[in-house]
This record gives C-alpha cells, structure tokens and sequence, in this order.
C-alpha cells in the first residue's frame, strides 16, 4: 500500500499520525511461530469504510496455508497440553498484558479498518482483556467429578480436545479473536481465522502472540473468499471448531465438518430479536434502553441487537417518540474522531443490504419516523453511512419483521395484550436474545420464561457479564454458551476412569 493512499485516507482525521504509524508495516500472518505472508506472494486490499481508501495489503492465504496451520497445531498440541493449566493461564496473562500495552494502536485500526466509533472499539479491547483474564482465573475449574456408583473408585478428568478452529464475523474484530483464551487455557492449539473485511487489529496482536506462545500454540491466516475457513474446517487435526458469524455460514461450517469427520462444532448466530415494553415501565427508561439495545453504535451490526421493538398500543406514540429524540441529539461521524457515537457499515455490501431493507419495508407499509438513508452533510464524505432508522407500522410477517438486517434499523410493532405479544416475539426463526420492560415482577417472569430466546433481560438490553453464559436458541446457534465456565469446559472432553 502505498503512503500517498494511505495520506489520502487519514487527511485531516484525528489520530491520523498515530494510525499512519501503525499502517507502515508488512502485515503477516503467524504459522508456526513464524510471521509471513501467503505461499502464493498475494495479497487483498483492505479498505477503510469512511474514505473508501485502501489502507494496508493483507496476505491472501492459500488453502494450503490453511493446511500448514492446522498441521503445525497438530505438532505442537502434545507440548501444549503437558503444561498445567495455571501454565496456560500464565501465558494467556502475559499475552493480555502485552494487549493492555498497546490498547490504543489495537482499537485505533478497529476503528479504521471497520468502522466502529474509537469509543467503541476501546471499548471492546477492554472488554477482550476482562474475558481473557476470566477464563485465565477460571483455569483451576478445569476438573473432573467422582461417582459414588459402587465401593470402586469412580471418577472423571477434563483433558483438551486437540485442535481448536476459531472462526469470526467483522462486527467485533478484536474481541472475538481473544476468545482463543478459552481453548487455549484448556490446552488446545488454535488455528484463527479472523475476518477478511476487518483483519488488521488480529494481525497486528499476532505479532504480541508471536512472542509469548510456543510455536504452533497460535496460528492465525486470513484470506478472501470461502476457500480457507473451508479447509480449516476441514481438516483432519480439527476436532473442534467455534464459530461466531452468519446462520448460513454457520449452516456451511455445520455441512463441511459433518463432511470431514465427527467433530464438536458450536454456533453463535444471528438474531431478530425482541424487546416488549409494557404499560407500567419507565417511559424514559424503556426508550433509552430500546436505542441502546439496538446497538445503533455499532450501526446495528451486532447479532444481541434488540432490532425488534414491541410496545403496547397504550404507549406506543409516547415509546416512539422519545426514541425519536435520543436518536436525532446522537452524533454520527468519522469513526476516529472521539465525539463520534455511531460510525460506518463495514462495506458497500453491508450499506446497501440496510437501505434495501428499508426500501423494502416502505413499500410493504412501514413508515419512517426517523433516519431512512444515508445522512446529509460534507462531514460524511464518501463515507459508508446510514442514519439511525426507526420504522413505524411494521408487520410481524413483513420482510424486516422477520429477517436480519445486520444494521442501524429498529422496526416498532404493536401488540395489544401479553399472549400477542409472546406470540410476535417468538414468531421468527431465530431465538438469541430478548428484552421486556415492566414494573410487574409476575409479568416478568412470564415473559422471560415465554420468550424462545438464549438470553433475556429485564428491565434492561445490550449489557453483557463476565461468567454469564451468552448463546442462542434456534437457528440463533447451537453447542453450548459462551463468555462463560460453560464455554472454557467446552473445549475438554471428560474422560471417565474406573478403578476397580
């Protein structure tokens, strides 16, 4: 990438010396300890969402590279798993260490290289150290049980299932790469494959891991298109693969491992989740929660958001109307100026997949209360913008009532009493989170134990919690819940030993 393009995307933008510092480099992935590039010598353009510039030439891996990483986990997973689990724990410590020391850098090429607000993305690299730090305190967990099944002893250790395959969408780029802490404090190696659209930050901390972990502990490559994520998938050392992304690439990875072998594969998916707000809750409490779990900063592009907004028919104007205000007092900008609160979509792809759903919406009946397009104003440039969108008289069996949009669109329904308002929110194909809002204690557990849905809050949206299993229901995954104990044990298979 050459400096003038490089210049001609950070021209005038905050942080610009800082982020031009951390885009002059040779970007590499890590095989085997070593840092390299693909075995073909290509490369791929990534290309920042706000100036549509491209900013840094990414190694464009070969199944074959994909081959190699698994192959090198495989060699080095007997080492990997002699060490004791606080060993483990130790090393992913030191490496949170060493992304704490650069913080800064890592959320600065977030927010170039997907888009996400620089109050985001600081955001996510500290919520990536807190799980790390987790799941290496949660090490000690990693035991078995014993049986009183007759006066033998009967009992069970937890031992790492091998080769451990990680697989991640663009919406959080960094974040979800430091999941690797839980297969790897339970003493897999890891082939990573981070997001195409948005791998910069993973390669960049691949470089940090590169000096902590033995040789062939970590392995990451990125490439365009299905071919590697096919075969890593795929091959014959993955025995467990985490994949966090799309339904129908979850559905693709369920397929190919099926394919290839028996292996334990979860899924975190995408959702069209609900959020119920009842006579009797806080108006102004309610309706701020309802921007919040919409996740518009992130410009909607996170599969927890509550993108689905039920309110009675009693308060249904007031809801609206104050959601409507929160929105048009937010700030939506260049994602590395620090008043920015909402940002880019990640790609063209992306930006025109939300206007179309809006488009479509409004031809089905919907109306605009706010937002509906790309906002005005030589602030925004070229940038890959759509305004926080709030679509009135929409239909549970509409298009946008039933599919994911993936962007900054929340779509109100009505509903008039609490059997209809289960029946909306469970009448699509998904079931990962969802939200009711009532000062009524009973009325809430109802729905809570109504809803179809992997994870719920009450009186509240959006938030997550350290050692609170998060997954869904549905075709919103399936294998078990994550950012959790749950999700460090997952990784180990439990052996039974019978001493008679």
């Amino acid at each position: 990438m050459t400096e003038t393009t490089v210049r001609a995307a950070l021209t005038g933008r905050e942080h610009a010396e800082e982020v031009e510092r951390l885009l002059d480099r040779q970007w590499s992935m890590l095989i085997g300890g070593q840092l390299r590039g693909s075995s073909s010598g290509e490369t791929f353009e990534s290309v920042d969402p706000f100036s549509l510039e491209p900013i840094a030439e990414v190694p464009n891996a070969t199944v074959g590279d994909a081959d190699e990483a698994g192959d090198r986990a495989e060699e080095a997973k007997a080492g990997w798993r002699e060490k004791t689990a606080a060993e483990r724990a130790a090393l992913v410590l030191d490496f949170a260490d060493l992304v704490e020391e650069h913080r800064e850098a890592i959320a600065l090429l977030d927010s170039i290289d997907a888009g996400s607000p620089i109050i985001n993305s600081r955001s996510d690299v500290d919520t990536a150290l807190r799980q790390m730090r987790m799941f290496a305190g949660l090490a000690p967990e990693i035991k078995g049980q014993t049986f009183p099944a007759t006066s033998a002893l009967h009992l069970s250790v937890r031992e790492p299932v091998g080769v451990v395959a990680k697989i991640w969408p663009y919406n959080h780029p960094f974040m979800f790469f430091c999941r690797i802490a839980a297969p790897l404090v339970a003493g897999n190696t890891v082939v990573a494959k981070p997001p195409a659209t948005a791998p910069l930050s993973t390669l960049y901390a691949s470089e940090l891991a590169a000096t902590v972990f033995p040789p062939g502990v970590l392995n990451v490559v990125v490439g365009k298109g299905s071919g590697v994520p096919d075969h890593i998938v795929r091959h014959p050392a993955v025995r467990r693969i985490g994949f966090i992304g799309s339904e129908p690439t979850g559905r693709t990875i369920q397929k190919n491992a099926a394919e290839s072998g028996v292996k334990h594969v979860t899924l975190e998916l995408g959702g069209k989740n609900a959020m119920v707000i009842f006579p009797d809750a806080d108006p102004e409490a309610a309706a701020q929660s309802a921007v919040d779990g919409m996740n518009f900063t992130w410009s909607g592009q996170s599969c927890g958001s509550t993108s689905r907004l039920l309110v009675h028919r009693d308060i249904h104007d007031d809801i609206v109307a104050r959601i409507v205000k929160l929105l048009e007092t937010r700030k939506q900008g260049d994602p590395l100026s620090e008043d920015s609160q909402q940002g880019t979509m990640i790609n063209q792809g992306q930006y025109d997949k939300s206007i179309g759903f809006i488009d479509t919406a409004l031809k089905e009946g919907a109306s605009v209360a706010t937002g509906g397009g790309r906002p005005d104003g030589k602030e925004f440039g070229d940038g890959l913008f759509v305004e926080p969108t709030v679509l009135t008289g929409v239909t549970p069996d509409s298009t946008i009532g039933q599919e994911e949009v993936f962007g900054p669109v929340l779509s109100v329904i009505p509903f008039t009493d609490e059997a209809e308002a289960l029946e909306i929110a469970n009448g699509v194909a998904y079931g990962l989170t969802a939200s009711v809002w009532t000062k009524d204690i009973d009325r809430a557990i109802r729905i809570a134990r109504g809803f179809e849905a992997g994870f719920v809050w009450v009186n509240g949206s959006s938030s997550h919690f350290l050692n609170v299993p998060y997954g869904g229901v549905k075709a919103s995954g399936v294998g078990g819940k994550e950012e959790s104990l749950e999700e460090l044990l997952s990784y180990t298979d439990e052996k039974v030993i019978n001493i008679l």
